[in-house]
């Protein structure tokens, strides 16, 4: 198999490998500069090599535009460079098991929050009402204007409240992790897409350098039957 050497590394490539420094985005290219000085258009890298300072490139590339790069971006490099997906890693994160608190706390949000909640509250103070001014002639155990019935109601409410907010903070919590969840699915597509259009660029430069080759290559054959006929 044809090999070429990288003036980078040193080491020697199969030539479909190969990648002129020409054929390099000026940022990538500049960002190869830095560490190798000596490295021009005319140099040689290889693939795997220019994935590296691809990678690099789109790390300095997040810290720049976020301005630190926490532990979501951090995993999702760590995710890309060894080409595996995050939804393996977010399917492997279980959920916590809800406490009895917590699962009291939903499904006192989910019935406090019904029509059928309003439809039996609204029930229960009808009859209440009507107990103690039609049947005990509103001199029963609570007679107009029902303070028994204005405590059973404000404890009812001092108690609902807080456990209502209990679950409404879990589902924020909840929220968080989804959009967290979502925004590194989508950072690290962004990232792919980007190496994707790198690698298109690679394989169309290095498709029209193999045709140029072959047009040559016909060239000089054509140039031989011109000459031979010639010297006929």
């Amino acid at each position: 198999m044809k090999q070429f050497k990288s003036d980078v590394s040193q080491k020697s490539f199969p030539v479909r490998e190969q990648v002129t420094g020409g054929s390099i985005r000026p940022a990538i290219l500049d960002k190869i500069k830095t560490s190798f000085p000596d490295f021009n258009e005319s140099s040689f890298i290889a693939l795997e090599e220019l994935n590296e300072f691809r990678e690099l490139y789109i790390t300095d590339y997040l810290a720049q535009e976020l301005k630190a790069i926490t532990k979501l971006e951090h995993t999702v490099m760590e995710k890309f460079k060894e080409r595996t997906t995050i939804s393996d890693k977010l399917e492997a994160d279980k959920e916590e098991v809800p406490t009895f608190g917590q699962r009291m706390a939903d499904h006192v949000a989910t019935f406090g929050g019904s029509w059928t909640f309003i439809s039996y509250f609204g029930l229960f103070i009808l009859t209440w009402i009507s107990i103690n001014i039609i049947v005990f002639y509103n001199k029963g155990f609570d007679p107009y204007p029902f303070i028994l019935l204005n405590l059973i109601l404000s404890c009812l409410a001092a108690i609902q409240a807080p456990v209502i907010m209990m679950s409404q903070n879990r589902q924020e919590e909840k929220d968080r992790e989804r959009s967290k969840k979502d925004y590194m699915i989508n950072l690290k597509a962004e990232l792919e897409i980007k190496a994707l259009h790198e690698k298109i660029d690679h394989l169309i430069i290095y498709q029209q350098e193999q045709l140029l080759e072959i047009q040559k290559v016909q060239i000089e054959m054509m140039n031989d039957i011109l000459k031979s006929i010639n010297k006929n």
